[in-house]
């Protein structure tokens, strides 16, 4: 369970540290997939920095040698500011809140990319050619964390998460044997790739969550702590191929091309023909990974959005065997094609999967009914936190109002209290996701249902949907204001459950 107090005490004194004063607001920000907290914290000036912290010493340690590294060569990542090591907190320039993802929102929608969203696409492939043309100059690879570079059990993990997390949980008979043998000659030719001549500073999860959009259209790279010696075709790979960024052929092959000619001024003819010749088993590798991703998340984990996922998964992996890939690997081939023909005679799943009702209240009203009828769920009391409602110029103010919020986490008196209720919703999430429930009610209740309840239930809402990705009906009953959540995919490094 994060200490949400532990963690403001810890950025609070290193941000003091460094600017020389404390911050004016220190806001928690929405997770990335890892086990970090992130917080935005302002000046006085209005200044702002973001501040992290670990579980992890050695991710840590990697994230901070490489972006001191990159800061060095000049290459586009946050500035880093400060660090707390014992704490392992450090500082970092705010870049802001929007990602490449959602600035091509409207082409990943329709797959009908606008020239500015297309002018973005070439961009991040640019970057990357500049990652790996120039990061390995001078590195330390020793720091990276959790290996130092892409080696042949780093692909047979993720080849056997394929395969156990996906084809045998999908409850389907094969030829064990037969499909090992493919498996077996897709590592041998992706670890023939890892020449010494081809490798590269790897980002491994270069993918458009990872690049953040500022106001002049300039691009820099977040999240490479995971980064590691390895080769290029794996990273344009992982992006161009991006299983929710609905990249058309056509434009794939362009953004191809575009990060070739970037490269070193431009690749030589036949460095090109054997970079074109190796980057489909890269994205097969990649698409793999990510069958095993849904598969665990899906059948394992029991969540509904990530079933829905895989009829189309297997489509661009069975779509991407030309005549020579189905000669190399047809046992593979033809589990994928005979899973395909599965999923789309199988009935589709619940669409809603698992919803979670959040509720403000105030208890002189009495606590809300579920809606449902199943009963149960919980009821939190905050009325033991600091009340804003006390002071004049919050009265007329709700939860909702960022004055509130400001005083709710300058405060900090309500912030352990989130943290423990969180703690104990998530493990009934987790529980009703795997066991297939629909319905959860949790229901925060304070004197008149207007601040600490609010605020409340507007941040277990935003952490539900952000960390398991559930579909959730916010509702503020004294204020009239529902808002839904909807079901969404949480993004998954794809070995994670493997390191």
């Amino acid at each position: 369970m994060a200490d949400i107090t532990s963690d403001r005490l810890a950025v609070i004194g290193l941000f003091r540290r460094h600017f020389g004063v404390g911050p004016a607001t220190v806001v928690p920000l929405a997770g990335a997939g890892s086990n970090r907290r992130y917080y935005r914290m302002t000046r006085s000036d209005g200044h702002t920095v973001v501040a992290t912290v670990g579980t992890d010493p050695d991710e840590n340690r990697a994230f901070v040698a490489l972006c001191r590294h990159f800061n060095r060569l000049g290459l586009p990542v946050p500035r880093l500011l400060a660090v707390d090591e014992q704490r392992m907190a450090y500082l970092q320039e705010d870049l802001g809140d929007l990602s490449l993802f959602d600035a091509i929102s409207g082409g990943r929608a329709t797959g009908k990319f606008s020239d500015d969203e297309r002018s973005l696409l070439a961009g991040a492939m640019r970057l990357l050619a500049r990652f790996h043309d120039d990061a390995p100059e001078g590195i330390d690879w020793s720091v990276c964390y959790p290996q130092e570079r892409f080696d042949s059990r780093m692909v047979r993990w993720d080849l056997n998460y394929f395969k156990y997390c996906f084809l045998k949980a999908s409850g389907m008979e094969f030829r064990e044997d037969l499909l090992q043998d493919d498996l077996d000659l897709l590592e041998q030719r992706l670890m023939e790739a890892c020449v010494e001549g081809s490798m590269t500073f790897m980002v491994r999860d270069f993918q458009s969550r990872n690049v953040m959009v500022s106001p002049d259209s300039t691009l820099r790279l977040i999240d490479f702590q995971g980064g590691r010696r390895g080769p290029a075709e794996y990273d344009v790979a992982s992006f161009l191929w991006q299983a929710k960024a609905n990249l058309p052929d056509d434009l794939r092959r362009d953004l191809v091309d575009v990060y070739l000619d970037a490269r070193g001024g431009g690749l030589t003819v036949e460095a090109r023909e054997e970079f074109l010749r190796r980057l489909p088993l890269f994205v097969l590798f990649r698409m793999l990974q990510v069958l095993g991703a849904y598969g665990f998340r899906g059948w394992m984990e029991r969540k509904p959005h990530f079933l829905e996922s895989i009829p189309g998964a297997l489509r661009n992996a069975v779509a991407l065997f030309d005549d020579d890939m189905k000669r190399d690997f047809p046992a593979l081939y033809a589990l994928l094609v005979k899973e395909l023909e599965l999923q789309v005679a199988l009935p589709a799943a619940p669409a809603e999967g698992l919803t979670v009702r959040v509720t403000s209240f105030s208890f002189k009203k009495g606590v809300p009914r579920d809606p449902t009828g199943n009963g149960g769920g919980y009821v939190f009391d905050c009325r033991a936190t600091h009340n804003p409602g006390r002071y004049d110029p919050y009265k007329m103010l709700t939860g909702m109002d960022d004055e509130v919020i400001r005083f709710l986490e300058d405060d900090g008196e309500i912030l352990p209290f989130i943290s423990h209720a969180e703690a104990l919703v998530d493990a009934s999430v987790e529980r009703y996701l795997k066991r297939g429930f629909s319905s959860l009610c949790v229901n925060f209740g304070c004197t008149g249902g207007q601040h600490r309840s609010v605020y409340s239930a507007e941040t277990m809402a935003r952490h539900l949907n952000d960390k398991y990705g559930v579909r959730v009906i916010l509702c503020h009953r004294e204020q009239g204001v529902e808002k839904e959540f909807p079901c969404k995919d949480v993004e998954v490094e794809f070995d994670s459950y493997l390191k």
